[in-house]
């Protein structure tokens, strides 16, 4: 009976080596490019301040789910409690294996570029068996329908849409957001808090210190100024 087992479990957990974790022809436009690098990079410039927890975000990277089913690769998925192994150049940790990792992603995404990447179809019925607890399709040209934005969540063994841009379990909100970034006026999916307000990139958060550093150095010659207008040297006061 052990004997059995032994071999049952080695059927069910295939051997890396023979897996396909990239396929060397990526082939992507620049408007999903940098929205997919948008929502990772900046998820690593916020949650690392606002939660212990240790997390992967990804984009184009592919995740086995089944045995003997090729990878599923979504724009762009984040999976809570889980990091990328130290040796990660070996074959068995180049993409997310749920039979390593434990668990499904929290989230997937997939950004639409035309009608025949089955995002509400075959890819929904995926995460959905998959178990991914949220699942976001962006279409910012709306070749699906007249939303851009539609969020389901999984309730029991199949999605239901939700109605607004919050994702409780993840504590982390999608959002339409119109500015610049990089260089490029455009609407964005952006992450956001409870309240709608977007999560900062790593660049608007330099912006932002650099502006409150050039506030505080300006108030310090104003008072400067006052001082020596009153007769004193405000580099003799002391510290």
């Amino acid at each position: 009976m052990g004997e059995q087992l032994a071999i049952a479990d080695e059927v069910m957990v295939p051997d890396a080596s023979q897996l396909i974790t990239e396929d060397d022809t990526p082939v992507d436009n620049w408007a999903s490019e940098k929205q997919q690098r948008l929502l990772t990079s900046c998820l690593y410039s916020n949650l690392p301040t606002q939660t212990s927890q240790t997390f992967i975000a990804a984009a184009n990277v592919g995740i086995y789910h089944t045995v003997n089913q090729p990878a599923i690769v979504p724009d762009v998925f984040l999976s809570f409690g889980v990091q990328v192994p130290a040796d990660w150049w070996q074959k068995q940790n180049r993409c997310y294996l749920v039979w390593n990792f434990g668990k499904p992603p929290e989230l997937v995404l997939e950004i639409v570029s035309n009608r025949v990447g089955g995002e509400l179809t075959d890819k929904f019925d995926d995460y959905q068996q998959m178990r991914v607890s949220y699942y976001a399709v962006y279409d910012p040209n709306l070749q699906l329908g007249d939303r851009p934005l539609r969020l389901f969540e999984l309730r029991g063994a199949q999605y239901e849409e939700l109605p607004g841009f919050w994702l409780p379990q993840i504590n982390l909100g999608l959002t339409l957001w119109q500015g610049e970034l990089e260089g490029r006026q455009d609407t964005w999916l952006r992450w956001c808090d409870a309240a709608g307000r977007v999560l900062p990139t790593g660049d608007e958060q330099a912006a932002a210190e650099r502006q409150r550093a050039d506030q505080e150095r300006q108030r310090a010659e104003r008072l400067a100024a006052l001082l020596r207008a009153q007769g004193i040297d405000p580099d003799q006061l002391p510290d």
